[in-house]
């Protein structure tokens, strides 16, 4: 399994910005499908957004697309979600998880299909 490591969380209030940094063991992201997730008190584990590492291609949800951008440095082995125009709904803990393999748009926010998890990063957004 890869070992992933989140961090960049913090409180902020609405409309404000935070960046995610998601860094994966040593290993390439060539043929890996990094998401990130999120999970508030109560509530279910929502995948927000995801990239194929291989040739970029992005996924979001509903709820984030516009404001939410993942992107990667290869070089650097290192996933980053980019968080502007933060919401008071957006108040969750953050995680990071990879797979071997693609990702596509019906399957990328199931949690089932990621074998590696990071130990999540806190995001609260006060209104």
């Amino acid at each position: 399994q890869v070992q992933l490591v989140e961090s960049g969380g913090g409180s902020v209030q609405a409309g404000g910005t935070l960046r995610l940094s998601c860094v994966g063991s040593v290993y390439t992201y060539s043929t890996r499908c990094v998401a990130w997730f999120r999970q508030a008190p109560g509530k279910e584990r929502e995948g927000v957004a995801a990239i194929r590492s291989g040739d970029g291609v992005t996924f979001y949800a509903n709820t984030v697309e516009g404001r939410f951008t993942v992107s990667q440095d290869n070089a650097k082995n290192t996933v980053y979600l980019q968080m502007n125009s933060l919401k008071p709904e957006d108040t969750a803990m953050y995680y990071c998880a990879a797979e071997v393999g693609y990702c596509y748009s019906w399957d990328y926010a199931k949690p089932t299909k990621y074998p590696s998890w990071g130990q999540g990063t806190q995001v609260t957004v006060s209104s």
